[in-house]
């Protein structure tokens, strides 16, 4: 059996880690939505996290195993919001620092939260220039520990605990569809079905535009995305996936599915008109390829991540105005 930079022993310790630390979310089920479906749909809200995403798992329990001296110095990290949010608020409750390198095009209402928490931000423009330049940049001039969005082992122990939870509380799952940014996520809760439900299928769901994850599961090496493109979906706008998360999904995912940004639209107003749930684009990837067929459910039990809550209320108002769903 090939070894993976994280085992479920691994996410297992971090859970123990976590807790008092980070919420155990609820895995939400509507009877009425099951029956329209025909099958059995979970989700596990995330958005009701601390920070309003699962980050601050990863985030929390990287900064954790940091030495004293290492938190002393003090973290930095790339991030489009969510992780940064949530590496804002371990570095504040560990007595810590963060800088939070950000792409220019963020929300402001992102920025503002950041900023909020007590972490500085350097911004960049994603067109133009690379993110882990501007990283390791501050890394050389400050000495500040890099704790990034997915590619750390301790990050993808921290994030798999989310997929623990969902496993000890829904029960036998027959599939599990993950929102797909840098794939950490993803590929943590692919450690988890593979170790301890290997009956569980598990699918990366990204936006249409964004789709390196499922071209490069299909080409078996890393493939990027063009750039000059936008979506809604602002938190998983990854340019190519990562030298760590990759090769555990390639090897242990079932496939890559997208769905576009109308979809997604439409899967932000099923959630809140059956759900009553406030969700942000990128969080609801997997539930709209769910409802768009892109993954069977008829019969079956299927569960999906929703990653997250971080949206402006004028934002969420104006994209499910814009909804196609009437």
């Amino acid at each position: 059996m090939t070894k993976h930079p994280v085992s479920l022993d691994d996410i297992r310790s971090a859970g123990r880690s976590l807790e008092g630390v980070v919420h155990r979310t609820p895995v939400l089920e509507n009877l009425d939505v099951n029956a329209m479906l025909g099958g059995r749909l979970l989700l596990k809200a995330e958005n009701f996290q601390r920070t309003g995403a699962f980050k601050i798992r990863g985030a929390y329990y990287r900064m954790l195993q940091m030495t004293p001296a290492e938190r002393a110095r003090g973290a930095v990290t790339y991030s489009s919001g969510n992780h940064a949010l949530g590496l804002a608020l371990a570095a504040q409750v560990l007595g810590s620092s963060a800088i939070i390198v950000m792409p220019s095009d963020v929300p402001e209402a992102k920025m503002h939260a950041v900023r909020a928490l007590g972490a500085a931000i350097v911004t960049f423009k994603r067109d133009h220039e690379d993110s882990s330049d501007v990283v390791a940049r501050i890394q050389a001039e400050t000495g500040r520990i890099e704790v990034p969005p997915s590619a750390h082992p301790q990050v993808l122990a921290g994030a798999g605990t989310a997929a623990l939870e969902l496993l000890e509380d829904a029960g036998p799952l027959d599939t599990v569809v993950v929102p797909c940014g840098g794939g950490g996520l993803t590929a943590a809760t692919a450690v988890v079905m593979a170790q301890a439900s290997s009956q569980t299928r598990v699918y990366a769901a990204e936006p249409a535009l964004f789709d390196d994850t499922r071209r490069s599961l299909e080409a078996g090496e890393r493939i990027a995305n063009p750039k000059g493109q936008r979506t809604i979906c602002d938190a998983i706008m990854t340019p190519v996936p990562n030298t760590v998360t990759f090769p555990i999904n390639h090897a242990l995912l079932t496939g890559g599915v997208v769905a576009s940004d109308d979809e997604v639209r439409d899967a932000m107003r099923f959630a809140f008109e059956h759900f009553k749930i406030v969700t942000e684009p990128g969080a609801v990837v997997g539930l709209a390829a769910i409802l768009n067929g892109r993954v069977a459910i008829a019969g079956r039990t299927v569960a999906t991540m929703i990653t997250g809550g971080n949206i402006a209320p004028a934002r969420f108002a104006a994209l499910l105005e814009a909804s196609h769903d009437t």
